[in-house]
């Protein structure tokens, strides 16, 4: 399999913006891109605020025509993690399920960009982890995270569980990213990249809704 696989340091880092940027990216590129995010939650919300869920957002991104379970195999109402919101709709997530949908994805297309759910040790099961999915996957690791305070340490620990499964960081992506960066902000990613040994790149905020002003993502080792 060929691609990325984007996690977070946690919730509401700018995640799905990296991972539909880097889509995009590629997909002006020239390549056929293929998105997989494993579960979706907070439908009800995404609803109820006329906003586009995520894997919605990938698929524009990408300029893809999969269809949604192709995407996002499993798709929740409530903002609960996967795992819990698999159970109050009465089912359990099938990492197999997970692994075959990945698995076409990436045989219809050049690239597949993976976005993972919230962080890197979030469950999808109890007894299978975002990481777990990403190890099967086997995909270099674009970390996004925030520019702002307690960021370091956040992304150091992220660094580390990707590593210890023997997964290659490819970057840590921080976003969004200030257009005058004050002191912290240059002084978190010089941080991170000397104690995690991790090429840091940024993201400006973007306006989600419009692609086409997108700016251009590359990460060294990435597709």
């Amino acid at each position: 399999m060929r691609g990325v696989l984007v996690t977070g340091t946690g919730t509401e880092v700018g995640k799905t913006v990296v991972a539909c940027v880097l889509a995009r990216t590629l997909a002006d590129d020239g390549l056929r891109v293929a998105v997989f995010k494993p579960a979706v939650s907070g439908l009800d919300e995404y609803l109820q605020q006329g906003e586009a869920p995520d894997h919605e957002l990938l698929r524009i991104a990408s300029r893809s025509a999969q269809e949604d379970d192709a995407i996002a195999p499993y798709r929740y109402g409530p903002p609960v993690s996967p795992h819990l919101a698999a159970e109050l709709a009465g089912e359990a997530i099938d990492p197999g399920r997970l692994r075959g949908a990945a698995a076409t994805a990436a045989r219809e297309a050049d690239v597949v960009v993976a976005e993972g759910v919230g962080g890197f040790l979030v469950p999808l099961t109890l007894g299978y982890l975002v990481r777990d999915l990403a190890r099967d996957l086997a995909l270099p690791v674009v970390i996004a995270a925030s520019p702002g305070l307690g960021t370091i340490n956040h992304s150091l620990l992220t660094v580390e569980a990707v590593r210890a499964v023997g997964l290659d960081v490819a970057a840590v992506a921080l976003t969004p990213w200030p257009a005058s960066p004050g002191t912290l902000e240059l002084s978190n990613r010089e941080a991170i990249e000397r104690l995690g040994g991790v090429p840091v790149t940024t993201l400006e905020l973007v306006e989600i809704r419009d692609p086409d002003s997108w700016p251009a993502l590359r990460i060294p080792g990435a597709p």
